[in-house]
């Protein structure tokens, strides 16, 4: 189990950006994948990225092109840059590290509590 904590959340514009970051204090990071999902009222937790040990990316359809997830191993941080955000995106964030890489909430093997990211006209 990984101590995870997002942070960066909070009340964006339809149209505007937002990065998040996952932080795991006093682990090695590098040693993880980790995944971005996300989880809006009433709906299943559904993935939004992920990235590797050595850095390389899955996205979701849905957000290829506009989301960016990246890797600090150095800061032990793992950052969602969230660009061009549409009302959908209004969810739950959390992120989620395994030693797999994975687009399944069920493989994952530690999470975050999660940050709110609500996007507004």
């Amino acid at each position: 189990q990984v101590q995870l904590v997002e942070s960066g959340g909070g009340l964006v514009q339809a149209g505007g950006s937002l990065r998040l970051s996952c932080a795991a204090p006093g682990r090695t990071f590098s040693n993880y994948a980790v995944a971005w999902f996300r989880q809006a009222p009433g709906k299943e937790r559904e993935f939004v990225a992920v990235v590797s040990r050595s850095g390389s990316t899955i996205y979701a359809d849905s957000v290829k092109g506009r989301f960016t997830i990246s890797r600090d191993n150095a800061k032990n941080t793992v950052y969602l840059q969230m660009a061009s955000l549409k009302f959908d995106a209004t969810a739950v964030y959390y992120c989620g590290a395994g030693s797999v890489v994975t687009i399944w909430a069920s493989e994952i093997g530690s999470w975050g509590r999660g940050t709110q990211v609500t996007v507004s006209s």
